[in-house]
């Protein structure tokens, strides 16, 4: 049973905001076990039987055939639960028959995934779904109510968060998860929708599992447009040989290959469009980070976008409850014992998901396993194999022994004769790119400059310079005068030549991350950059980097949006001197 309860109105409410001061409530989950049905419940009395539940955990998913079979093999019994009732708990614990087992998951994994791959080979036929299915069926029987609840203030909550879009400015986030699938079911039977849009950012990165199941679902919901947001241009081990791989601290790869993709899509979709709906599944508990998101709110990562989340509040119990009482298809991954779906090598992935995939993705984690030990050689690390196996790569910071990391800083001095103007040595020649950089501040002109000294100004709205960029073509020397102050927001001369030095720290790091093209909300910038010379071969990246002078409204978002100027420096942030690996 789920209660939500407001501290500041001292009342219990129905849902995670206060009717009456409309701020967040505090949730307590509690969860039962009837002995006699043998199965979880919402309530403590049953509503099936009578009897009196007793508390078995905060939250509850069920544990599949498959699963079943793999924690089996693992304690060396083949099939001895197989008739049983079998769930995972709070903690990843397992409950069989409403007792917690206190398994450790570091022993269960210390047998070797090559012949646990045997193992479920040479049994998996004699598996079967008959018992499993009765205390499924069962299962949905007794927790009904709850099932009615929560799908009737969901509809509720679709109906009413799409009366203010348009059809055509609304669509479902989709990536083939269990949570997206039930919010795509609910979209879609709320709004009598099935042509809503459905975006799916393929990271590249996805289990098997989610492309199989993804061509079950295009193949079942015939008039639901599936469309792929995918960034064709870059490659993630390649990315990885010149960054180093994400970490939990610094996970690159959502911007690379997610968001920058999604946002190009979403450009592409609603180019005419200043906002639109997006139905997302995310879920508070997931995490303490999506603890704190809203129900509704504006994307922090994608511009115009508005994320309306469904099921914020739903827990596994409820997703579950769901998916197994429409008897909607979903991710096969769930049924191998992964509780999340998502990239496969996440650094945010558990150390049991980890195992699971050497099972399940042999050929994969082998990869993968190599690619850390090369980068830990690479950067020093003492002793490698140890170093990647013990998971210390998932907390790696900036890029110490990483190469590209020395184009981070932007090296100047200030000029001895001109106290607005500023001399820098760049790691890059430059070239005629170099003055797209300049956009966002006004507008370029070449006329005024002396073309012998590579002279160019920036111009504001009504054709005043403001700034004056003197560097020859094929050269790193570069001087800018800073010729109107304050500009913009920019109040002090400090202030002005930090936002300077940040679109330069973009044009000697700019690997074509998409990262910039996803602040944008005025669809003003294309980016085609090399990040590997296996990019050049394959003539992924035509090598450009634009602002598209009449969409450009020289807001200045682009400029600072992140910290330093530009994603690739925030990922690779070293302490000047200390880029020995160590």
């Amino acid at each position: 049973m789920i209660k939500y309860y407001c501290k500041n109105c001292r009342i219990d409410t129905e849902n995670s905001e206060c009717p009456v001061c409309n701020e967040r409530t505090e949730i307590t989950s509690k969860l039962y076990w009837c002995n006699h049905c043998n199965i979880p419940t919402y309530d403590e009395i049953c509503p099936e039987c009578g009897t009196k539940g007793h508390y078995i955990g905060t939250d509850i998913r069920p544990v599949f055939p498959e699963e079943r079979l793999l924690l089996e093999i693992l304690l060396g019994e083949p099939f001895k639960f197989k008739k049983s009732s079998v769930w995972t708990g709070s903690g990843n614990r397992y409950i069989i028959d409403g007792v917690k087992k206190n398994y450790s998951q570091k022993q269960l994994m210390e047998s070797n995934p090559s012949i646990v791959i045997e193992q479920l080979e040479k049994y998996k036929d004699e598996n079967s779904y008959d018992k499993f299915n009765e205390y499924i069926d069962l299962f949905i029987k007794v927790n009904k109510d709850r099932y009615n609840y929560i799908v009737t203030e969901a509809t509720n909550f679709i109906i009413n968060q799409k009366k203010d879009y348009n059809d055509d400015h609304t669509f479902v986030s989709f990536s083939g998860g269990k949570d997206s699938t039930v919010v795509s079911s609910l979209v879609t039977r709320a709004l009598g929708m099935p042509n809503i849009i459905h975006i799916f950012g393929d990271t590249t990165l996805e289990f098997p599992a989610t492309y199989d199941y993804l061509k079950r679902f295009k193949a079942e919901n015939t008039k639901t447009p599936i469309l792929s947001a995918k960034n064709k241009e870059k490659n993630f081990y390649d990315m990885c040989e010149v960054i180093g791989p994400p970490s939990r601290v610094m996970r690159w790869c959502c911007i690379v290959f997610k968001t920058g993709a999604i946002t190009k899509k979403i450009n592409a979709i609603f180019k005419d469009k200043d906002n639109v709906l997006t139905f997302y599944g995310i879920r508070r508990s997931e995490s303490v980070s999506r603890s704190k998101y809203d129900r509704v709110s504006d994307s922090p990562k994608i511009t115009k976008q508005n994320v309306s989340s469904p099921i914020i509040d739903w827990s596994d119990f409820d997703i579950w409850l769901y998916i197994l009482t429409t008897g909607i298809d979903f991710n096969d991954a769930y049924k191998l014992g992964y509780s999340r779906v998502g990239c496969w090598c996440c650094p945010n992935n558990t150390t049991w998901a980890q195992y699971l995939s050497q099972i399940y993705m042999a050929e994969q984690s082998t990869k993968w396993r190599t690619l850390l030990i090369d980068f830990a050689k690479k950067v020093g690390k003492p002793d490698p194999e140890v170093y990647v196996d013990e998971g210390s790569w998932k907390a790696r910071q900036g890029g110490n022994g990483v190469k590209y990391s020395e184009n981070i800083f932007v090296s100047f001095k200030p000029c001895a004769t001109e106290n607005e103007s500023f001399n820098y040595e760049l790691n890059k020649d430059i070239t005629e790119e170099l003055y797209e950089f300049f956009k966002p501040f006004g507008w370029i002109n070449k006329e005024m400059g002396n073309a012998r000294l590579g002279q160019v100004y920036i111009l504001d709205k009504i054709g005043n310079p403001i700034f004056r960029i003197q560097g020859k073509i094929g050269t790193r020397e570069l001087k800018v005068t800073v010729l109107k102050i304050p500009l913009g927001k920019a109040k002090s001369l400090r202030d002005i030549k930090q936002r300077i030095d940040c679109q330069l720290t973009k044009y000697q790091m700019c690997l074509g991350c998409l990262g910039c093209e996803s602040v944008c909300k005025h669809d003003a910038i294309i980016v085609k950059k090399t990040a590997h010379e296996n990019e050049l071969v394959l003539n992924r990246v035509s090598n450009t980097y634009r602002i598209i002078d009449e969409k450009c409204k020289r807001c200045g978002e682009c400029i600072n949006h992140f910290e330093g100027g530009c994603y690739m420096r925030k990922v690779l942030i070293t302490k000047r001197g200390e880029n020995s690996g160590k």
